[in-house]
């Protein structure tokens, strides 16, 4: 039988969200990426949005509100990966740091959306 989660912080998808969220502060921090303030602030509050909705939609106690916050969490992964696509078509990531981040963005991505799927069958059998 699986462990009962207590708390957002055991789960996979907050873990990889938080890891995601440093890696895009450390590249918004350095050369022309920390200069341009707007695209700069955008990918970081969608990396941040990703981890605040998984631990908010949790911490509410109610599968149909966790199952709602997954939603916005995985919605943002999409706006970071779009992001992703603008900050290398400007010359601020080097491929492989872009390779990198996507690929840590779309495996966040599917492990909130395995989440959700999971917070979806709960909430059916409620």
């Amino acid at each position: 039988m699986a462990k009962k989660l207590e708390k957002f912080e055991d789960f996979i998808a907050w873990q990889k969200a938080r890891k995601l969220t440093g890696d895009i502060y450390r590249v918004t921090s350095v050369g022309e990426f920390a200069r341009d303030f707007g695209l700069k602030d955008q990918i970081r509050r969608s990396a941040v949005s990703i981890m605040s909705n998984i631990a908010e939609g949790f911490e509410r106690g109610r599968p149909t509100e966790f199952h709602q916050f997954l939603s916005i969490a995985k919605g943002s992964c999409a706006e970071l990966r779009s992001q992703l696509y603008i900050a290398l078509d400007a010359d601020y990531l080097a491929i492989d740091q872009f390779s990198r981040l996507m690929a840590a963005a779309v495996e966040t991505g599917q492990i909130v959306g395995g989440l959700r799927v999971s917070v979806e069958k709960r909430k059916n059998l409620l």
